[in-house]
């Protein structure tokens, strides 16, 4: 029988800072060429593919076991409010098929513009005890945040190698502002950073099978 049969499995756990994700997601569906938005399928198999390009494996060996989703979440009057229920109802559904797990936390509504708050820690916090206890290979997040730095110092002390996918670019869309860059202290600590956009606008991304699977057509 062939050897490779017996190697063992190259384990990946995905967590999505929310936000992050569907903000970089709006940019290349309103900036970008592609004119198009991410899938969570998609990305699944691009970050499987990073992943056995990185560690020298094939594909087939190198899977994700755990996926997880957090983000802050307005009430339900306020959802109301800015018609926003049926595509909250839509993302969870791309989640649910996706086999994402979700993790919503209440939107800070007593402030203007309100803003997301905790959900840094609850995600750190997860990865981390899901790290312990679960002893997968490879974390990877998608997240630019230096709040994160932490987290990926301690996930490292246990001999868990770290995965950033992050984004640098700038755009306006209807009036509104969008900056999104990748800490450079996250990057400096990370065993595997990636910055996606410039990924995808790379030449050998031409045609790439994996590249033009990340996004809905």
């Amino acid at each position: 029988m062939p050897a490779d049969i017996y190697q063992p499995l190259t384990r990946i756990a995905l967590f999505y800072d929310g936000t992050y994700f569907m903000n970089a997601s709006q940019y290349f569906s309103k900036q970008h060429a592609r004119k198009a938005f991410m899938t969570f399928t998609g990305f699944h198999e691009y970050v499987r593919h990073k992943v056995a390009e990185r560690e020298r494996r094939d594909v087939a060996f190198c899977q994700i076991v755990e996926a997880h989703f957090f983000r802050g979440r307005f009430s339900l009057t306020s959802a109301q409010q800015k018609q926003a229920l049926e595509a909250d109802r839509f993302v969870d559904q791309l989640l649910m098929y996706a086999g994402i797990v979700t993790h919503y936390y209440p939107m800070n509504e007593s402030v203007t513009p309100p803003e997301e708050k905790g959900i840094d820690v609850w995600l750190s916090l997860e990865a981390y005890d899901l790290a312990v206890h679960k002893r997968f290979d490879v974390l990877a997040l998608c997240s630019g945040d230096q709040d994160f730095v932490p987290l990926v110092r301690k996930v490292n002390g246990i001999g868990t190698r770290v995965m950033i996918i992050g984004m640098e670019a700038d755009w306006e869309h209807n009036g509104k502002k969008h900056n999104m860059h990748t800490s450079q202290a996250l990057i400096d600590e990370a065993s595997y950073p990636i910055i996606l956009n410039t990924e995808i606008d790379s030449k050998t991304a031409k045609g790439d099978r994996i590249i033009d699977g990340l996004f809905r057509k």
